[in-house]
C-alpha cells in the first residue's frame, strides 16, 4: 500500500465544490489500496513521507505551494504538479514562447517591454495584431489582469499599470467566442474535455462586473463529442511543457483552433469531470503506480 499526500490550504476548502473534489481524490486512492492523507502548509514536514503528492492549492513560485513541490522533486517523490511546470505556467511570456518554439498554435502574439512601449509602438501593436486586442501581465491567473483595449492610448493605459509588477505585457489577437475548450492533459496523454461557457458580461471566464463576480459556466463533454484537431492541440500543447497535469484553454477562431493559456494543475471541482467519471483514478495510477 502507497500513501498519497494530498497538498492543500485554507483557501482549497473555501467551498463546498473544493471539498467535494478532495474528498473524490481521496475515495478513488482508498478504492484502488492506497492510503490518502490532506497535508496542509503547516504540516509541510510530512511530504518526505509520502509516495506520491498531489497538490490541490494555488501553485505559484512565490509562494507555499512551490516549496511543496520542490521538496517532493528534491526527495524523488512523484509530484503534481512539478516545479518546472509551475515556473512555465506562471510566467505567461515564459509560457508563449515555449508554445510558439514547440510550434503550438496560439493567436498572433507580441511580448511588450515598459522601455519599448512608446505612443509610436502603441499604434504599431494595433496595425500587428488589429483592434480589439488583449493586454495580460504575465503572472495573471484566474482572469486577473487580463483586459482588453481598442486603441493605443488604452493599451498604454492598461501596460503602465501592469508594468508597476512586470518589465513585460502580452498583448494578443483577441479571438471572439461564446466559449473555451479546456482539454486535460495528463503525462501527455488525454484525459478529459469541457466547455468553459463565458459569461455574457465578459470575454473572460471569471470576471467582476458591477462589483459582483460572475462565473462562467462547465458542461463536460464526451470525447467522442469534442473535435479532434481541439484534442489533438490540447495534448501537444500539454506534452510542450512538460509532463504533468495540465488544463488547456483553446478557442476555435476563424484560422482553426488556438491554445490561449495552459494552466499547471488545473481546477476539477466545477464538475469537468463528469462525463470522465474516472479521472482522479488516473491521477492516483500515474502519481502511485507508474
Amino acid at each position: 500500500m502507497s500513501r498519497l499526500g494530498i497538498f492543500v490550504d485554507r483557501k482549497t476548502l473555501s467551498s463546498a465544490e473544493q471539498l467535494n473534489a478532495l474528498i473524490r481524490c481521496r475515495d478513488a486512492a482508498e478504492e484502488m489500496g492506497h492510503a490518502a492523507e490532506f497535508i496542509f502548509p503547516v504540516d509541510i514536514r510530512k511530504i518526505p513521507q509520502v509516495d506520491g503528492l498531489f497538490i490541490r492549492a494555488r501553485t505559484d513560485p512565490m509562494n507555499i505551494t512551490y516549496v511543496a513541490s520542490r521538496m517532493a522533486a528534491f526527495a524523488g517523490i512523484p509530484v503534481i504538479d512539478d516545479p518546472e511546470s509551475i515556473q512555465v505556467c506562471s510566467d505567461k511570456v515564459h509560457m508563449y514562447a515555449t508554445l510558439l518554439r514547440e510550434g503550438i498554435e496560439i493567436p498572433r502574439t507580441l511580448f511588450l517591454s515598459y522601455r519599448e512601449l512608446t505612443h509610436e509602438r502603441a499604434r504599431q501593436v494595433f496595425d500587428e495584431l488589429g483592434s480589439p486586442l488583449v493586454v495580460k501581465e504575465p503572472s495573471t491567473s484566474f482572469s486577473l489582469r487580463v483586459e482588453k483595449v481598442q486603441g493605443p492610448g488604452e493599451l498604454l493605459q492598461v501596460a503602465r499599470r501592469y508594468f508597476k509588477l512586470s518589465d513585460w505585457v502580452v498583448a494578443q489577437e483577441y479571438v471572439e467566442s461564446t466559449y473555451d475548450w479546456r482539454v486535460g492533459v495528463l503525462r501527455g496523454r488525454f484525459l478529459y474535455a469541457c466547455k468553459y461557457i463565458i459569461p455574457s458580461q465578459t470575454f473572460k471566464i471569471q470576471d467582476s462586473v458591477n462589483g459582483h463576480v460572475v462565473y462562467c459556466g462547465v458542461e463536460s463533454v464526451p470525447p467522442a463529442l469534442v473535435p479532434p484537431a481541439v484534442i489533438d492541440l490540447g495534448v501537444r500543447a500539454g506534452r510542450a511543457i512538460g509532463n504533468g497535469l495540465y488544463g488547456v484553454d483553446i478557442k476555435e477562431g476563424p484560422a482553426g483552433p488556438c491554445v490561449i493559456e495552459v494552466n499547471d494543475n488545473p481546477s476539477l471541482e466545477g464538475g469537468e469531470d463528469t462525463a470522465y467519471p474516472h479521472v482522479y483514478r488516473e491521477i492516483v495510477h500515474t502519481l502511485l503506480e507508474t
